[in-house]
């Protein structure tokens, strides 16, 4: 019994790391613009969801390239990684901020938005892959790149974006992209949504 119940725990430490991997591959390669790199880590059905896109993972590779030739940066810095596995389907979540640069009424700023990426995974030829990757805005801030500049922002504009992301949204905005209303925040419906859905994934391969 022992060497049975050993076993289990060290597959599941095994399948931990890899997927903790995973995640941090995703960050590096995304904002290096390695996008073969990046590719390998995602699911054949992969699909992404963010502030400014909602599609498969092909998709959204091009569209980033686009965003990257054009000097567009959004950096990502990862925290700590939790993981759930059923079976050959598992949650990820990590704690993560995203940082965007750029021009907002003529000033260059920095958004700084913190939240969690919640990650779907299955297996792939053995290996884990990303299945859909729905961050969770937590919440976010806007500062001037030169703190001697004055920066005012429409106030009514600014507030009809959800708490959690409504800085990076007026930013993204300004900037050209359409930005998706009612994506999981702190604490809201979406966000509770978004944990069933967690929990169903889990049941359906364990």
């Amino acid at each position: 019994m022992s060497t049975v119940l050993g076993g289990g725990w060290q597959r599941r430490a095994m399948d931990e790391q890899e997927i903790a991997a995973v995640v941090q591959r995703w960050a590096i390669h995304r904002d290096a613009g390695d996008w073969e790199r990046f590719r390998e880590l995602w699911h054949p059905n992969g699909w992404m969801s963010a502030t400014w896109f909602d599609g498969p993972f092909e998709e959204f590779i091009r569209a980033s390239q686009r965003a990257f030739a054009a000097g567009v940066r959004i950096l990502h810095f990862l925290g700590g990684t939790a993981v759930e596995v059923g079976g050959g389907h598992a949650i990820a979540q990590t704690k993560m901020t995203i940082t965007q640069r750029g021009p907002v009424h003529g000033v260059e700023v920095d958004v700084v938005c913190t939240g969690r990426f919640y990650d779907f995974f299955a297996r792939h030829e053995g290996e884990w892959r990303i299945a859909h990757r729905q961050p969770i805005y937590e919440r976010d801030r806007m500062d001037p790149v030169d703190p001697a500049a004055t920066l005012s922002l429409d106030a009514d504009r600014l507030a009809g974006f959800p708490e959690g992301y409504r800085h990076l949204a007026y930013l993204q905005e300004a900037n050209g992209s359409t930005v998706r209303q009612g994506l999981p925040g702190l604490n809201d419906e979406a966000v509770r949504r978004l944990y069933r859905e967690g929990r169903a994934w889990l049941l359906e391969a364990a």
